[in-house]
């Protein structure tokens, strides 16, 4: 075997590569079209950062003041207030388990930030056995945090 022979003998070494790129250029193809038909190229909404506070009044119709104490802004039809029992405004209406904060608020849509509070009643009874959450759900309706909880003195 002559030295010069395998310097120009090279006809092995082009088939070789040229299957090994073909193949990792259809793993990465079929990787990246997996990831879009699957949806996990989609981007999910992260639940913005907010801290609460609760301050119960027992003796005046059993009212919850919740107050927005530091965090993310927040729009104010994504955040509900959610009981076990029909909450309802100071005026009485609208009352449910779930309202938004708008219906608590001015009735238009607002954004709830640092000193935004709110006060809550129950329709019928009172709090004090209750878990009061505070939900936040994304514009699509897709996802959804719990931001924040109080539990009534009894709960």
């Amino acid at each position: 075997m002559n030295f010069t022979d395998l310097l120009t003998d090279d006809d092995a070494v082009s088939p070789v590569i040229g299957v090994i790129l073909m193949v990792a250029i259809t793993v990465i193809l079929a990787a990246v079209i997996g990831t879009f038909v699957l949806g996990l190229g989609e981007n999910t909404a992260t639940a913005p950062q907010a801290s609460f506070s609760f301050d119960y009044n027992s003796s005046a119709n059993g009212n919850l003041t919740i107050t927005h104490e530091s965090g993310d802004s927040i729009n104010s039809d994504q955040l509900n207030i959610t009981a076990g029992i029909n909450i309802t405004n100071s005026s009485g209406s609208p009352f449910a388990k779930s309202l938004s904060w708008t219906d608590f608020d001015t009735g238009s849509t607002v954004d709830v930030q640092a000193g935004s509070s709110i006060t809550i009643q129950p329709k019928t009874g009172d709090l004090n056995n209750q878990t009061v959450r505070i939900v936040w759900t994304d514009e699509s309706g897709s996802t959804s945090a719990t931001l924040q909880k109080w539990s009534g003195p009894d709960a």
